[in-house]
C-alpha cells in the first residue's frame, strides 16, 4: 500500500461572467502539486513557497484536517506543497491546492469517494483564503472541464468543453490585498434590478448551451455580466481598455477571471490568439501596468502523477 502520493491540479476560472458562484472552468495555465506522505501523527506542511505552514491557516492543511476527522483516519500526514498557480489573481490558487489534496488523500487511503464528496472536502480549503466556502473553483480543479455547481445539496454537473475553445489570460503585476476574495465580494450589490437578473440568467443559460453544443462563439458571446463585473471593475486599473482591446482584436467575450484582477478573453484555436494577448497587454499598459499573458485551453481535473 502506498505511503506517499503526488497529485497535480489545474488552475481555474470561476463565474465566466454571469455564472457567479455557479460556473467554473479548469484551464491549463498553471498547476499546483501536492505530495502526501503518511507519518506517525499530526499534520505537517513543507513548502518553499510563501504560504502559511500552520495547517489551520493553510488550504491543504484544512482539507486534511477535515478529511481525517470526518473519515476517522488516525494516521498523521506530511503535506508537501509546490505552488504553480499565482495566489490572489483570480486563477483558483487556493482551489488548486485544495483539489489536489482531496484527490491525493482519497487515493492514499483508497477511500473511493464520489466526485461530489471530493469537491465538498476540497471546499473546506477555501476557508483559508476566501473566509467562506465556494465550490466553483474547487469543482473545476477536482473534476476538470466546465462545471455547474448546484448547492443545497451539493451536486456538480460537468460538461466536456469544446476542443477548439481557447482563452487568453492577462495577469497584471499589481499588489493584491490580503484576503482579496473577501474584499472583492464586499463590493457586490446586495440588491439587483429584476431586469439585470433576467439578463444575467439568459446569458448564463446561453453559456451552458454553448458548452453543450460545443460552440466557442456562443460561449464567448454570452459572457456578459451586468451585476458583478460593473461592481468590481474599478478594482482593476485599465480594465475597460483591456476588455475593449481584446474584443477589437477578435475575442468573442471578455470578463474578470474569478474575483480578479486577472482578465480572461474567450476565443477559439483558429483565431490570432497572440494578437488578442498583445491587445490585452496594451490595455494594461495604458494604465501603466505590466502584465503576463497566457494562452490556454480547458484542462482535465486533478490527476495522480506518482506514488511510492
Amino acid at each position: 500500500m502506498a505511503t506517499k502520493i503526488t497529485v497535480r491540479a489545474p488552475s481555474s476560472t470561476a463565474n465566466l461572467g454571469p455564472g457567479f458562484d455557479t460556473f467554473g472552468l479548469a484551464i491549463d495555465a498553471f498547476y499546483d502539486e501536492i505530495t502526501l506522505t503518511k507519518i506517525k501523527s499530526g499534520i505537517t506542511i513543507i513548502t518553499d513557497d510563501d504560504i502559511p505552514t500552520n495547517p489551520e491557516n493553510n488550504t491543504a492543511g484544512l482539507v486534511i484536517k477535515n478529511m481525517k476527522k470526518q473519515l476517522k483516519i488516525k494516521d498523521g500526514i506530511e503535506i508537501k506543497i509546490k505552488k504553480g498557480i499565482p495566489a490572489g489573481f483570480g486563477m483558483g490558487s487556493s482551489a488548486g491546492s485544495a483539489a489536489a489534496t482531496a484527490v491525493a488523500f482519497n487515493k492514499l487511503f483508497k477511500l473511493k469517494l464520489n466526485p461530489n464528496s471530493l469537491v465538498k472536502f476540497a471546499g473546506f480549503g477555501e476557508k483559508a483564503s476566501a473566509g467562506s466556502i465556494h465550490y466553483d473553483n474547487v469543482a473545476a480543479s477536482v473534476l476538470g472541464g466546465f462545471v455547474i455547481v448546484k448547492t443545497d445539496p451539493l451536486d456538480v454537473i460537468t460538461i466536456e468543453p469544446p476542443m477548439n475553445l481557447r482563452m487568453c489570460v492577462a495577469v497584471p503585476k499589481i499588489d493584491v490585498p490580503k484576503k482579496k476574495t473577501k474584499v472583492s465580494r464586499g463590493v457586490i450589490p446586495k440588491k439587483v434590478k429584476l431586469t439585470d437578473a433576467v439578463l444575467n440568467i439568459s446569458n448564463a443559460s446561453s453559456i451552458v448551451a454553448g458548452f453543450m453544443k460545443k460552440d466557442p462563439e456562443l460561449i464567448g458571446n454570452s459572457i456578459k455580466d451586468v451585476i458583478v463585473e460593473p461592481a468590481r471593475q474599478h478594482m482593476i486599473p485599465g480594465y475597460e481598455k483591456v476588455k475593449q482591446n481584446a474584443l477589437k482584436a477578435g475575442a468573442y467575450g471578455v470578463t474578470i477571471s474569478g474575483a480578479g484582477p486577472s482578465v480572461i478573453a474567450f476565443s477559439k484555436n483558429s483565431f490570432n490568439l497572440k494578437k488578442i494577448s498583445n491587445a490585452m497587454s496594451k490595455g494594461f499598459a495604458s494604465a501603466n501596468i505590466e502584465c503576463q499573458t497566457i494562452i490556454c485551453k480547458p484542462s482535465k481535473g486533478a490527476i495522480h502523477i506518482k506514488n511510492n
